[in-house]
């Protein structure tokens, strides 16, 4: 017999510790440090841009505080909101969309971000809410993308078939990307959320979120399974109740052969009496 030469433990040295140590630390302190970082960025460029649009709101001093012009620019945006939905405030925007309709440039740039913003932020807007897999740039290979509608007008009057429009993001920049024409049947819709479909692009695959449709289906399997059991017992208790009614004929034949010899006990008895 071979016995099994074990090896002893090889000793982890201090540079080694200390390296482990500096890799946890940034693991651990450069998520929140970003977060920061980026965090307050956004909110300087917004705060320096409402000051520079109202100057007059900078002459307070409580407009030194960070996040001020965060605040003042999120009322006058729901001002803004309130007005716009009111007979002035259409007539208003109805003007403003006139004039900007006259300028060649200006026009088809308006034009393009208000249809986009107009169909994203609409409440019965799909866009940007299922994730699917598709097969791109060809056969085998396969990408993570978002539909953003169903197509219609021209593309869907020449192209036959149930076709959605899908947009696949490059990495890591998701702002980017290519607008493809689907059929619907050549599509995987995943339980993924757009989250997590954003986060595992930018990660460029990194970042793996966990399956939550697996827990689902397996949830329900194990549900399902003591269903399953108590269905296979029921039919044995049926069959079982269905044998019984067969033992009573069998009693009552056992009574009339019992009556029956007691009857002939009976004439015996009467036979020789007499």
């Amino acid at each position: 017999m071979t016995e099994e030469i074990q090896t002893p433990p090889r000793k982890v040295g201090i540079l080694a510790r200390l390296r482990s140590w500096f890799l946890t630390g940034l693991l651990v302190t450069a998520p929140v440090l970003l977060t920061v970082y980026i965090t307050w960025t956004a909110v300087q460029l917004i705060d320096n841009q409402v000051a520079s649009l109202l100057p007059w709101v900078s002459q307070y001093s409580f407009t030194s505080l960070p996040g001020v012009g965060l605040i003042i620019g999120a009322v006058m945006i729901t001002l803004i909101g309130a007005v716009a939905a009111g007979f002035l405030g259409r007539w208003i925007i109805r003007l403003g969309e006139s004039i900007l309709n006259r300028m060649p440039v200006v026009r088809s740039i308006y034009g393009a971000i208000k249809q986009i913003l107009e169909t994203v932020i609409s409440t019965q807007s799909d866009a940007f809410r299922e994730v699917i897999l598709v097969e791109y740039p060809r056969r085998g290979l396969w990408v993570i993308g978002f539909v953003t509608g169903s197509t219609k007008e021209e593309v869907a009057r020449r192209i036959s078939g149930n076709m959605v429009n899908v947009f696949v993001p490059t990495t890591p920049n998701p702002t980017s990307g290519f607008l493809l024409f689907c059929p619907r049947k050549d599509l995987i819709f995943m339980d993924m959320s757009v989250e997590d479909a954003v986060k595992l692009v930018v990660s460029g695959g990194i970042v793996t979120p966990p399956d939550d449709g697996a827990k689902g289906s397996t949830a329900k399997a194990s549900a399902a399974a003591p269903k399953a059991v108590a269905k296979k017992k029921a039919p044995a208790k049926k069959s079982a109740a269905k044998k019984s009614p067969a033992k009573k004929p069998a009693a009552k034949k056992s009574a009339a052969k019992k009556v029956a010899a007691k009857k002939k006990v009976a004439k015996k008895a009467a036979s020789r009496r007499s």
